[in-house]
């Protein structure tokens, strides 16, 4: 089971659009996909139709030790081979608990250690909150890869840089196996020669690591989300669409080896 983490400590990045979008896709490749919402704004169970406030266990219940076990709190959705954890503004307490708790960096780990023995997953993609506190500490923690949506701006250049090190920190630390899979841009505008810039900074310090797709700035995004539906059910052959399929593919490439 891999599981992956979308995270960048600056909001507005289409962090969980990309989450959202490509979990989608992995599921309509033949995937068996999770998303677990770690985000107390609850953006990605709201986006597939979710009411955050209507169901009865979310992560928080799961961490927090009032479910009995992490099956109680997953959803199946109405999209081919994608289920969710759903997240609800109770999850933002869960900071101030877990700071308290030993060993509180692993909680997530342990959690999802229990799904990985009864092999229901293929992949469990994590939406972490903007910011690089305890819940995404135990994401990454937690995970095998690191997907990191930005946009070609120079304040996100020096966010990059502040994730790196806390990455690096975390890899040496706690866990060797977190790789980073990749650096989504998103919202691109290749006519403008500030995302141009942005894009070759990038591209000289991060080659490798770069995906080859770009997710271009489109309406058709936010209508998807507006509608709770995501883009390949909403839009299926719009450009977006196909971008996030293309992505989708380069992570399946990156982590298996295999398209």
């Amino acid at each position: 089971m891999q599981i992956v983490s979308f995270a960048n400590q600056k909001g507005g990045v289409g962090k969980t659009t990309s989450a959202l979008n490509c979990a989608t896709m992995l599921g309509v490749l033949g995937k068996r996909v999770l998303l677990l919402d770690l985000d107390p704004q609850a953006n990605s169970t709201s986006s597939l139709g979710i009411s955050k406030n209507g169901v009865k266990y979310t992560i928080y219940e799961v961490l927090s030790g009032k479910a009995k076990d992490i099956s109680q709190a997953i959803i199946a959705t109405k999209f081919k081979n994608l289920s969710i954890i759903p997240s609800n503004m109770a999850l933002a307490s869960l900071e101030t608990e877990l700071s308290m708790q030993g060993g509180r960096e692993a909680y997530l780990k342990r959690t999802l250690s229990e799904l990985e023995k009864t092999d229901l997953f293929d992949y469990v993609i994590i939406d972490c909150p903007p910011s690089l506190g305890m819940l995404t500490i135990n994401a990454l923690v937690a995970s095998t890869g690191l997907i990191i949506p930005m946009q070609c701006e120079y304040f996100a250049l020096e966010g990059l840089t502040q994730l790196m090190m806390s990455v690096k920190a975390i890899k040496n630390r706690y866990n060797p196996n977190l790789n980073i899979t990749g650096i989504l841009i998103t919202m691109f505008t290749p006519r403008f020669r500030l995302s141009k810039e942005v894009l070759a900074e990038l591209e000289n310090y991060y080659f490798d690591i770069v995906f080859e797709q770009k997710i271009s700035r489109s309406i058709v995004i936010s209508e998807s989300s507006s509608y709770a539906e995501p883009l390949y059910y909403y839009s299926k052959y719009s450009k977006s669409s196909l971008e996030y399929m293309a992505v989708t593919k380069e992570i399946i490439t990156r982590i298996e080896g295999i398209i």
